[in-house]
């Protein structure tokens, strides 16, 4: 069966009908600060998220060397969080992966290249994230491997607005 699998797979699964929902929303005003739990961010469309340390202009994060239009809010899957307990028995907590938007039900990797709504924002999908050893080196766990392929989501924002907990997240087409 597995062999059947072809190169589109991934792009009729992203095409399929999805919704998801938004669960935790983090950010840090400067790299190595802990994230903030907040109950609604402010998305700002071409720069960023209001008090996040990688908007644009005002840039504070660990990566601003390597500034990226592409990284202006990123999302994680509460799914993967589950999969790293059962699979490697660590546990990690939404505020300590480093992305702002911990979602439920959102097929993540096959986003990269689509837009998508997040509540009332229009994002576009840039690339996956790549797994970080700043993080392992924060938290003091062994994370890098395991989050190969399941790391994350970068963004740009296309059209900005509010974003709360709870709120839909779907495809755009």
């Amino acid at each position: 069966m597995l062999n059947t699998v072809s190169a589109g797979s991934a792009q009729k699964a992203a095409q399929l009908g999805w919704t998801g929902v938004v669960r935790f929303l983090h950010l840090a005003p400067r790299a190595f600060l802990p994230m903030r739990a907040a109950e609604t961010v402010t998305l700002v469309a071409g720069k960023g998220i209001e008090g996040d340390r990688y908007m644009i202009g005002k840039e504070e994060g660990f990566y601003s060397h390597k500034p990226e239009e592409g990284r202006q809010v990123t999302l994680f899957e509460l799914e993967t969080l589950v999969a790293l307990k059962r699979d490697a028995g660590i546990g990690l907590g939404p505020e300590e992966h480093r992305r702002n938007v911990s979602v439920e039900g959102v097929p993540l990797n096959h986003l990269v290249g689509r837009r998508f709504w997040l509540g009332e924002t229009l994002l576009e999908a840039t690339r996956l994230s790549v797994p970080c050893r700043h993080i392992e080196e924060i938290t003091g766990k062994a994370i890098f491997d395991p989050l190969i392929n399941r790391s994350g989501l970068n963004c740009k924002i296309l059209q900005g607005g509010i974003v709360r907990i709870g709120d839909t997240v779907r495809n755009a087409t």
